[in-house]
């Protein structure tokens, strides 16, 4: 070969250096001088052998240089081990403890106690005496209405009792002195009556006696009679002041509960009656509060027997998101019927709500503690992998290789999970760098604590 053939070559690319031995390149006969014409046209085939020979030599041996290179001593995949490194993982000790077990369902805070506050009488506002949003106990003072009206007619009927008192202290007097006729007349008519029986007065005149102590004995009676009307009106005049003091009683409007004023609905000054819908105000209260939520009909028989027992059941509640604890409370009472429409019971739970974080309408996520699994198998969950099989994790081996291991669980809370079977206490598994694993692999390891501490 000459040596503008050899340049020719070298100039090519690495990869097609090599040449297979079956390409034969015919001998180029060398001259002095300038060569003719021709023979400069008829190069033009040893380059496109040259060629052919280049392109059959990348298409043959670059696969095989390109899976040498991606595959390790051991002939493995090189995204096990390059070079035989060790796959860098987070590992976790499997641990022994109690696992909580949860129903969970959705629910919505509800108030104890809503009222709407209304006048029971009519008449003008003269006074707001509350903040909106104010927290209020009960009885304290939340408006005025003007009492001058009722003051009035309280005076009216205290003067209508006066006078009826002293009727009834002119009747009973008015008794008295016809009781004392009275007796003075039958004393006349009965001596009378003895005379006239022995003859010595005219019976005329005895029964003239006789009559005007009979009718003494009705005046009598009239009088005992006007002391019951005046005693009855002096009691239908007491009801009236009492009435008249219930009034100016309600013109000072008071909270019935403790709780948190709302928006304020009627403004001073305005003319309110007993029979507005609208009403002044309402109040709600927020401690305590409740939290109803919905749980699965088939969550019945295993609540309810320990429910009808006596037992507490704690209830959490979480946020929208089921990350941040709300606030923890315990189960009230179990609704009466299942809702058809959705096959689920309605469960009522009471929180102190101390700090106020629950709020009446707020959706929340309740979560009834049912029971509590002791001396449970726990990983976290980031450990377990699942395959169309089974769910198998990777435990490491003392010589610092993992060995995939199937397990079985059932119960899952938050980040961790219940292995049933198929892992021991203190067994490591790896909970990151799952994804550059396969049974046998050489792991370097890293605790997930001291992970997070660095």
């Amino acid at each position: 070969m000459s040596t503008e053939t050899r340049s020719e070559v070298r100039g090519e690319p690495s990869r097609s250096t090599v040449l297979p031995s079956s390409v034969e390149i015919p001998a180029i006969p060398e001259s002095s001088g300038h060569a003719p014409s021709g023979t400069r046209r008829g190069r033009w085939w040893v380059w496109l052998v040259l060629l052919a020979g280049a392109g059959y030599g990348a298409y043959r041996w670059y696969p095989q240089i390109t899976t040498s290179q991606a595959t390790g001593k051991n002939g493995k995949s090189g995204a096990v081990a390059v070079g035989g490194r060790p796959v860098p993982v987070v590992v976790v000790a499997a641990r022994k403890g109690d696992m909580p077990v949860y129903i969970n369902g959705l629910g919505t805070v509800t108030a104890l106690n809503t009222v709407t506050v209304r006048s029971r009488v009519d008449g003008e506002l003269v006074n707001v005496a509350y903040q909106e949003g104010q927290y209020v106990k009960a009885g304290d003072l939340l408006a005025e209405i003007d009492p001058r009206p009722y003051q009035a007619q309280l005076e009216l009927a205290q003067g209508q009792l006066a006078r009826d008192q002293a009727q009834l202290g002119q009747t009973q007097a008015n008794l008295v002195r016809d009781t004392a006729q009275h007796k003075y007349a039958q004393a006349e008519s009965d001596r009378y009556t003895s005379l006239v029986e022995q003859g010595i007065v005219a019976r005329d005149q005895g029964e003239q006696l006789k009559s005007t102590a009979d009718s003494l004995a009705g005046t009598l009676t009239a009088d005992q009679a006007a002391i019951s009307s005046a005693r009855a009106q002096i009691l239908a005049d007491q009801a009236a002041i009492d009435t008249v003091k219930l009034q100016l009683v309600y013109c000072r409007i008071t909270s019935p509960l403790a709780g948190r004023i709302g928006l304020r609905l009627v403004d001073k000054g305005n003319i309110v009656h007993a029979t507005d819908t609208g009403g002044l105000v309402v109040i709600t209260q927020l401690q305590p509060i409740a939290v109803v939520f919905n749980i699965a009909e088939d969550s019945l028989r295993q609540v309810m027997p320990k429910f009808s027992a006596g037992l507490k059941f704690p209830v959490l509640a979480y946020d929208r998101d089921l990350r941040r604890k709300l606030a923890d409370g315990t189960l009230l009472t179990i609704d009466n019927q299942v809702d058809p429409t959705t096959g689920t019971v309605k469960f009522k739970a009471v929180f102190e709500n101390r700090d106020n974080t629950l709020f009446p309408n707020q959706f929340v996520n309740a979560r009834l503690l049912f029971d509590t699994r002791h001396n449970a198998v726990i990983i976290p969950t980031a450990a377990m992998q699942r395959s169309p099989q089974s769910t198998y994790v990777y435990v490491v081996g003392k010589d610092h290789t993992v060995k995939m291991r199937n397990i079985n669980t059932t119960l899952t809370e938050g980040d961790n999970a219940a292995v049933d079977s198929g892992l021991a206490p203190g067994e490591v598994v790896v909970v990151d760098g799952l994804d550059k694993l396969q049974d046998g692999t050489r792991v370097q390891v890293t605790a997930a604590g001291a992970q997070a501490s660095e």
